[in-house]
């Protein structure tokens, strides 16, 4: 393959939609290969924005902006980052002989649960939840008797976990209704899903090319209201249920198309796997892969793009932990414990120009033997000023 360096007439370009913290680890990757990085997100001085080549701000909702940009641009790769993307730009761009990683029917049946879950369960045949898509309170009254409590109760479209919550009984499905509606993303529909008792849940980060596809070790993972805490890898299982976990996650991606890497989310219980979602991007839960693995999902990423070898190898145990923001700020300020720096641990702080609370503003990554249990402990010693 022919490598060139950025801001040429010959360049090879990516345009990022989105430029959070995991855009920004794409676009180091990119940037190390010697691809010019152009990072697009809808505020100023996102984390991906620091490290590109050239940056934009647009609505990226907005089919007209989102087309303008990349008709300027002319990137040979486009690369969703985030699902808050006008589908229809996607799908224009497609047509106009542009690169949508890992396409743009990929992105429109990710981006969108109902979408997903049909294709999975229905058109796949994948082993899945119960649900029921619902448009107003009545409704999800209706799907939630016929699906028994707990359920899940999800917009059909939000990011990061957003307006996701789990109704107990009848009293807790007006505020779960409020919860989903107020969420970002598309919650003008609700999919109420069985909440299924897994032992445990995983990340099986996937990348595809034309030509191969390969499996990083699983990662095992804790969410609280649908956002990741902690993360780990690899997640202990037994062979059976890797084998299967590798089977489902090679059937949507196969099923999707295109290269790049997925982030596929499943439920474990005994050896069955049930899939839960799938995206078509790296994923929050992989960022431990940036201490576990000799190319992180980022890297890996980036090889699928541009039809690299996707080979790697694995270091050995390892964890993450997400530092979220407990305050409003505008000149956020963390005071790290030095002994977060060690000879296996150290923190990423992404670089968001403003902390709000809940945000998620830095991770600390640990390798050996015990990992997890050090990551909870050393992210306790990262705080706002």
């Amino acid at each position: 393959m022919m490598f060139t360096t950025p801001l040429k007439s010959n360049s090879t370009k990516i345009l990022l939609l989105g430029s959070g913290e995991l855009g920004k680890e794409v676009a180091i990757e990119a940037n190390r290969l010697g691809v010019e990085v152009v990072a697009v997100d809808n505020y100023e001085n996102a984390p991906a924005h620091l490290v590109a080549n050239k940056s934009y701000v647009i609505d990226m909702q907005n089919k007209d902006e989102v087309l303008e940009v990349i008709r300027r641009e002319k990137p040979d790769y486009i690369l969703p980052e985030i699902e808050a993307i006008s589908i229809e730009a996607l799908f224009e761009a497609e047509k106009e002989g542009f690169n949508v990683i890992p396409n743009a029917e990929a992105v429109n049946k990710t981006m969108n649960r109902k979408n997903i879950r049909v294709f999975a369960a229905e058109e796949l045949g994948l082993k899945t939840s119960a649900y029921k898509f619902v448009k107003s309170f009545e409704e999800l009254e209706e799907a939630s008797k016929e699906i028994g409590f707990p359920c899940v109760i999800k917009p059909v479209m939000s990011s990061s976990g957003h307006g996701q919550s789990i109704a107990r009984s009848e009293d807790d499905l007006e505020a779960s209704w409020e919860e989903a509606k107020e969420a970002r993303g598309d919650a003008s529909e609700l999919i109420v899903e069985e909440f299924v008792p897994f032992d445990y849940e995983i990340t099986l980060l996937t990348a595809r090319t034309e030509n191969e596809t390969v499996f990083c070790e699983p990662i095992g993972h804790v969410q609280k209201d649908g956002d990741y805490i902690y993360s780990w890898q690899p997640m202990q299982m037994s062979d059976v249920a890797i084998e299967k976990a590798k089977e489902v996650a090679k059937k949507i991606t196969d099923g999707l198309g295109g290269r790049g890497i997925f982030g596929v989310e499943l439920f474990v219980k005994d050896d069955e796997i049930f899939f839960s979602e799938v995206s078509p991007r790296p994923h929050d839960t992989g960022m431990v892969t940036m201490i576990t693995q000799s190319q992180s999902e980022f890297a890996i990423h980036v090889r699928a793009v541009l039809g690299l070898p996707l080979g790697f190898i694995f270091y050995g145990e390892g964890a993450s932990a997400a530092y979220k923001s407990t305050k409003e700020s505008v000149k956020p300020t963390f005071k790290v414990d030095e002994t977060v720096f060690s000879e296996n641990s150290f923190l990423r702080i992404f670089g968001k120009p403003e902390s709000h609370k809940g945000r998620r503003m830095a991770v600390v990554l640990t390798f050996g033997q015990g990992s997890q249990d050090r990551a909870k402990e050393l992210i306790e010693r990262v705080e706002e000023e």
